[in-house]
């Protein structure tokens, strides 16, 4: 027992200091300040994402307006955010939605509408590789339906826990010809001598759910006066209404669009749909086709 009896005492540990230390509890009105101190820091924070966030996608999309004009058709596009935050979110309105309207080398125009599952700085970014990557991969002029087979590649190897829809056209402007798939995206809407309907949609899957999808190409031939509208879901879709209505509602309205206006049709459009969505945002392209 050497050391223990008879020895020196051993020394006393300095106290622990990780040990918290018994405070009086607070007060209601400190209760009160102490929450609303939390929820301004919150708020910053949120802020500042949102902040973030809007400005990504404001350097990724053409401004607010944007389109093209072709000896033969006039090309508009439309972005509307979602109208109303979900709690404690205040960048989940803006989404992954987008579009791509631009001249290939070999005179065709690519034409696409794409939506990537979910909200936030993570949807814009993978957005933005699928954005791009499809630019680049249609300079090699390849079918719509070989684009998205790269696309699909794309998503399964570099953007994790990704789902999305796109659709793909090239339209010819000397023939007005469009070539167009799809992946999972829902069909354009055509609106010929005066009445409007969805295009018959050829067999696509959405990217990223197979390694292996069936993606088959569909033509039309667009005819002077023809007007063309390709669109996100976010358009249609309403938690307290049915697709069918919705889509009844945006067909009613283009039938009504002038093609000399097509920018404030496209507001037009998205108005009498039901104004932008609650939840989700909405990306509009269309295709005005001049008369001869």
């Amino acid at each position: 027992m050497v050391g223990v009896v008879g020895g020196e005492s051993p020394p006393l540990h300095p106290a622990d200091d990780r040990i918290p230390s018994m405070k009086a509890p607070l007060t209601a009105a400190e209760m009160v300040q102490d929450l609303r101190e939390r929820l301004d820091r919150q708020e910053e924070r949120l802020a500042g994402e949102r902040s973030v966030s809007t400005a990504l996608r404001e350097a990724i999309l053409p401004e607010p307006g944007a389109g093209m004009d072709l000896p033969t058709a006039r090309i508009a596009v439309r972005y509307a955010p979602a109208v109303q935050p979900r709690p404690g979110q205040s960048c989940a309105t803006l989404g992954g939605d987008w579009y791509e309207a631009t001249t290939l080398p070999g005179g065709q125009v690519l034409l696409a509408v794409g939506d990537v599952s979910g909200h936030g700085m993570a949807a814009i970014a993978q957005m933005a590789q699928l954005r791009h990557a499809l630019v680049g991969l249609a300079m090699t002029g390849q079918p719509p339906d070989r684009l998205l087979g790269w696309l699909n590649a794309l998503v399964l190897n570099r953007l994790d826990d990704c789902i999305a829809t796109v659709i793909i056209g090239l339209l010819d402007p000397a023939t007005g010809l469009l070539t167009w798939a799809h992946a999972g995206h829902p069909a354009p809407i055509m609106v010929r001598d005066g009445r409007a309907g969805q295009l018959p949609a050829p067999r696509g899957l959405v990217l990223g759910a197979s390694p292996d999808p069936p993606f088959e190409v569909s033509e039309v031939r667009l005819r002077p006066r023809d007007l063309l509208l390709m669109f996100t879901d976010g358009l249609v879709e309403r938690r307290d209404r049915d697709i069918d209505e919705g889509l009844a509602l945006t067909m009613r309205a283009a039938e009504r669009i002038r093609h000399d206006d097509l920018d404030a049709g496209l507001g037009f459009l998205i108005d009498a749909a039901g104004g932008p969505s609650p939840e989700d945002d909405t990306c509009l392209l269309a295709v005005g086709v001049l008369g001869r």
